[in-house]
């Protein structure tokens, strides 16, 4: 079980992380001061495990009971904000790649924790996406704009096939960590390809 725990905890420190840094490189933007800039860098990079944690009745959220959570994304927000003429010269590709590799980190570990509370496939499926998809949604709706998840080339979509693999390697017996790398992957590759080429979800589009 503590194996187990591993696989989880890891990208998902990982995930919060970048996603810290790039709620608070946002909050910036937006020109909120230092208090908005670490509320919104600790909502983006704790938001949608707090609520995935809710869901399936993983209580107290781990954002909660476990200090390093708060306390890494309160570094990596306080680090974007101190260095944010650095972050700011970051070109937009590596900012994209962070992106992507946080929404793996957290569909994978999301999709985890889920299977190891005994949650059908399914909703796992879904838990690991909105791990993924849930902080940037938060934001932006703080932020008072339609959220990007919603609108933006393939983004949850790409949460949701990494989150798929690491339902069907637990269904087929893999290895957590196997399924964990390829799942990630899956997403990671998903998500820079889409942006790459352009790709994007059919829409309406009104007259």
């Amino acid at each position: 079980m503590k194996h187990l725990d591993e696989v989880v905890l890891v990208p998902d420190l990982a995930g919060t992380a970048v996603f810290a840094i790039e709620g608070a490189n946002a909050a910036v933007h937006a020109g909120l001061d230092l208090l908005g800039v670490l509320v919104l860098s600790s909502i983006v990079a704790l938001g949608g495990g707090m609520i995935r944690d809710l869901l399936i009745g993983a209580l107290p959220p781990s954002a909660v009971r476990d200090w390093r959570y708060p306390a890494l994304a309160f570094i990596s927000g306080l680090f974007a904000f101190l260095f944010h003429t650095q972050v700011a010269t970051l070109s937009p590709l590596l900012l994209t790649t962070l992106d992507a590799a946080g929404l793996a980190l957290f569909a994978v570990a999301g999709a985890q924790k889920a299977l190891d509370f005994r949650i059908n496939p399914f909703i796992a499926t879904l838990m690991g996406t909105v791990t993924g998809c849930g902080g940037g949604l938060v934001r932006d709706v703080l932020l008072v704009r339609v959220p990007m998840v919603l609108v933006t080339d393939i983004y949850a979509s790409a949460a949701l096939l990494g989150a798929a693999v690491v339902v069907v390697g637990k269904r087929l017996g893999c290895p957590p960590v196997v399924t964990a790398v390829i799942g990630g992957g899956a997403c990671f590759a998903l998500r820079i390809a889409a942006v790459r080429f352009g790709w994007q979800l059919p829409k309406i589009k009104m007259a």
